[in-house]
């Protein structure tokens, strides 16, 4: 089968983003946004999904949120165009992800029908300096943008720093394993013939 591989450029008076991916790779990352917690969730969503990553993002007006949010709608859309008609795919995932006292889980459901639900229990303002209302406006952006019907919640946990990463990879080995292809699956994943 051909390597699922795709790239997205959005530049705006906002932002400059190219991201390139391929589903079939071996986890290799490359991530430039300039802000480091944020670069640190989207090499493990690359490292633990499996797929290699490559991000380049630039403000150009300087503002942290929109930078943040085009930076994740341009990873999803590079994901679900490398995704294509998602023919032979196990389409239907889920993952339980722990770290230390923190639990995470992810349900997905690869069907191109955008919806999603998101639950990340944070507590304080600011994680690692990015505001919680960046880091939930990330998540936000990456989960509409990747075309998929996706549940990620936080059950618990203490450190809030702990949540989020639980989060990004339980939502990282759920996209790894829905993705992945089914040998059994001979056309497209669906009773009705079409995702």
């Amino acid at each position: 089968m051909a390597q699922r591989k795709a790239s997205v450029n959005r530049s705006t008076k906002e932002t400059t983003i190219s991201v390139s991916v391929n589903l079939d790779g071996q986890g290799n990352t490359s991530i430039k946004t300039g802000i480091n917690f944020v670069d640190h969730l989207i090499t493990s969503f690359g490292k633990h999904g499996m797929m290699d990553l490559k991000v380049n993002a630039k403000s150009n007006d300087g503002i942290e949120h929109h930078l943040i949010e085009d930076t994740a709608i341009t990873i999803g859309q590079a994901i679900d165009k490398a995704l294509g008609s998602r023919k032979g795919i196990t389409r239907f995932s889920y993952a339980s992800v722990p770290m230390d006292e923190s639990l995470a889980e992810a349900s997905i459901d690869l069907v191109k029908r955008p919806f999603s639900k998101l639950t990340l229990s944070i507590k304080r303002s600011k994680i690692e300096n990015v505001s919680k209302e960046d880091l939930e406006h990330f998540f936000q952006s990456l989960l509409q943008n990747l075309n998929s019907c996706i549940h990620l919640t936080v059950k618990y946990g203490d450190n809030d720093h702990h949540k989020v990463e639980s989060a990004i990879k339980s939502l990282a080995v759920a996209f790894r394993s829905a993705s992945s292809y089914d040998k059994k699956q001979k056309g497209i994943p669906s009773t009705k013939g079409s995702m």
